[in-house]
């Protein structure tokens, strides 16, 4: 397994992220993840589409429940041809209640809870922690990884701007 050492922080302390280092111009790996209904959900299903997939720690952390929040908000202009998946260790079970509670509907949340084949995949994934590091990745019609900012502190919030921007011209 790669290890990575030296890209992200949490509080301030190094930690090693496991997996490859995506690079834009990258086929974007495909993951099996559940879906708030337990089902299984393979990021190639949503082929055809541009996606923006956002991985984060857990949905139940500030600076998580914030940017959830504002990918659902930014969601609602962006059309059918995006869709904003966002990716955590987070049990299903608590996806859905915290979507609920937030009122987030237009983000389809996935859990990468049993295999972090995803974590693994897109090189996201913290050593110990098992949890995934903030990235964010633009990714177009053809599953080609258009755009790609992983956060170096995991506490601060992502370049929405950035890659909304990316994603509304691949839509266009």
């Amino acid at each position: 397994m790669v290890e990575r050492s030296g890209l992200v922080t949490v509080g301030g302390k190094p930690v090693t992220l496991l997996g490859p280092e995506l690079k834009v111009g990258d086929k974007a790996p495909d993951a099996t993840l559940t879906a708030n209904d337990l089902s299984a959900v393979k990021l190639s299903d949503h082929s055809g589409k541009v996606l923006i997939v956002s991985s984060v720690p857990s949905l139940d952390t500030a600076v998580c429940d914030v940017e959830t929040r504002r990918f659902n908000t930014e969601a609602a202009g962006l059309g059918d041809g995006v869709r904003v998946l966002t990716v955590s260790m987070d049990l299903p079970f608590a996806q859905k209640r915290w979507c609920g509670a937030a009122g987030v509907e237009r983000v389809l949340t996935l859990s990468d809870h049993r295999e972090a084949e995803f974590g693994l995949a897109w090189g996201v994934l913290m050593k110990g922690s098992r949890l995934l590091a903030r990235a964010v990745f633009v990714v177009d019609r053809e599953g080609v990884i258009r755009y790609i900012e992983l956060v170096g502190e995991v506490g601060r919030e992502p370049d929405y701007e950035a890659a909304l921007a990316v994603a509304r011209e691949l839509a266009g």
